[in-house]
């Protein structure tokens, strides 16, 4: 017989709970925060009955949950909270889009966009298990070469994929988007008898732990989806705003929801982990989030499948409770903004070396931040070879663009142009330091 994953909490009735004075100091959270479960909760409390520490603890969080209109394959509602600490996250991540983290429109924010479009594509494809590293990766999506295995099939359709929802981010979800997106993640793949953009029509499909014995989640029948996934798009475009009474939903908390109940409702044969995070990029940059573009939550979650697994899991035990899941994602979005943050930082260092070493030189005010970091590349790898697919690629910006950036250096002697049979390439040159110090 199965060991159970997860051991379960003991029963809560609300009609059978007796507030103990002496357990007032238990809030929804512990001590530094967190919104533990039974199974790590226990081993916390001090010198107090863990039961009734459990107890009061369920009773904090029920005084405060929310209802949403979703329910379970047995008719019961998914609820959430929001704690003082899961504000705080919400504040934190919803400060930066006020900010704005990315200067507008320049030719620094589309390198930006594209190399990290590019870094979320590869990244969710490796969640999937694709193997290919991410320099062939890179390659592929810039020579936009014919893909040459499923590995490299997948990477090209979570790019096109992310650039889908850009086009989308004003539409309302509805079940042909949810087909499209699918179709997109999946386009030319027939993993586990997957058909692209077509909901799975059987019930042949469990989520396991990696063994035969242990089932992780059943999700509801193929024949009630078309039903359910009905109620979800209406649930995505529904006003959750608060401002006439109804309920309200944080933007972010809501988008995690979508991700949690594609996850649950599993309606594809392969590709739902794919869809789920598509739809939950779609709705972020829908809600003025933009700056979503720019932040790759696959590679976070592909470090730590097990604790991903186990959000999803205590939701399902712990009587439908979405907190655990959104605190989950609240942290992978955190740290996966803290990693974009670093990279703009060090990017922007990078940058200001280029312009320190140029300063008072003539090519200082001639040259677009494009070209600057170029040099920057090169001074760091002399001999390095670009293409003009590879600029163009890299900075979103046009092949003629690209070839003129190029060509215009090559005329200051910054870098060498030779050709390689029919493409024309520009080598770094190994004595650049002094080149630009000279002008």
């Amino acid at each position: 017989m199965a060991k159970p994953i997860i051991e379960k909490a003991p029963k809560f009735e609300i009609s059978a709970f007796e507030y103990d004075v002496d357990y007032l100091k238990y809030k929804a959270t512990d001590e530094k925060g967190r919104y533990l479960y039974w199974d790590k909760f226990k081993w916390r409390v001090k010198n107090d009955d863990p039961i009734k520490a459990w107890f009061a603890t369920k009773w904090e969080r029920l005084r405060n949950q929310k209802s949403i209109e979703l329910l379970d394959e047995k008719g019961k509602a998914f609820v959430f909270c929001v704690p003082d600490t899961l504000e705080a996250k919400l504040f934190q991540i919803s400060n930066l889009a006020g900010k704005g983290i990315v200067p507008p429109n320049s030719i620094k924010n589309r390198y930006l966009i594209s190399s990290l479009v590019m870094e979320e594509a590869i990244s969710s494809s490796q969640l999937e298990g694709a193997s290919t590293t991410r320099k062939v990766a890179k390659d592929i999506l810039v020579s936009k070469r014919k893909p040459k295995s499923m590995d490299e099939e997948m990477i090209v359709n979570n790019y096109l994929l992310m650039k889908e929802l850009k086009r989308v981010k004003q539409e309302e979800l509805s079940l042909d988007m949810m087909l499209e997106f699918h179709r997109i993640a999946t386009k030319n793949l027939d993993s586990n008898g997957n058909v692209e953009g077509t909901f799975r029509q059987h019930d042949d499909i469990v989520i396991t732990d990696g063994t035969d014995e242990n089932i992780l989640h059943q999700p509801p029948s193929f024949k009630s989806l078309t039903k359910r996934l009905q109620k979800l798009c209406d649930f995505a475009n529904k006003n959750h705003s608060g401002k006439e009474g109804e309920l309200f939903i944080h933007p972010i908390i809501k988008a995690v929801i979508l991700h949690f109940m594609i996850g649950y409702e599993h309606p594809f044969s392969d590709g739902n982990g794919r869809t789920a995070r598509a739809i939950f990029y779609w709705y972020m940059l829908k809600n003025g989030f933009d700056y979503f573009e720019y932040v790759s939550i696959s590679k976070l979650l592909k470090e730590a499948p097990k604790q991903y697994a186990l959000s999803y899991m205590y939701t399902e035990i712990d009587d439908n409770d979405l907190t655990y899941f959104i605190y989950y994602q609240m942290d992978i979005i955190i740290r996966a903004i803290d990693e974009l943050l670093e990279y703009l930082e060090v990017k922007g260092e990078a940058f200001e070396e280029i312009t320190e070493l140029l300063r008072g030189s003539s090519l200082s005010e001639s040259l677009n931040f494009l070209q600057k970091d170029i040099i920057q590349k090169s001074i760091k790898s002399p001999g390095r070879v670009f293409i003009v697919s590879e600029i163009a690629s890299d900075y979103d910006v046009s092949i003629n663009s690209a070839r003129k950036y190029l060509s215009e250096l090559v005329q200051l002697k910054i870098l060498a142009q030779y050709k390689d049979g029919r493409t024309i390439s520009y080598v770094a040159l190994e004595n650049l330091y002094k080149v630009l110090k000279s002008k």
